[in-house]
């Protein structure tokens, strides 16, 4: 794994958003278009978590964020963002706060 500096590191933007809608898109197993608040702003992405999380049990969750990804079109989408997870190959995992924490403050 290449190393990087805290220069690198200080260029993502890492938010705390809540999810406001979630919904499945037609065509694809893996995929779900959600919709999600900054506090502020409010974004859609497209996440491929479908086959670990069902649409009604993300609403209202809040979970990591990398803001600051160039949008690309997914599905004929356009995905602002992308929802921070970890897998160990067979699970994934949302990243959530442990305690109440607003919309849009940043990692660090």
């Amino acid at each position: 794994m290449e190393l990087i500096s805290i220069e690198d590191f200080l260029k993502l933007d890492i938010r705390l958003v809540k999810i406001l809608s979630a919904e499945r898109i037609e065509g694809s197993e893996k995929l779900l278009k959600l919709r999600i608040s900054l506090g502020e702003e409010e974004r859609t992405i497209v996440a491929g978590i479908a086959k670990f999380y069902n649409p009604e049990e993300l609403v209202g969750k809040k979970v990591l964020y990398l803001s600051n990804l160039k949008p690309r079109k997914i599905f004929g989408i356009e995905s602002q963002g992308m929802i921070l997870a970890l897998s160990d190959g067979e699970n994934l995992s949302l990243i959530v706060p442990d305690r109440e924490v607003k919309e849009g403050a940043k990692a660090s």
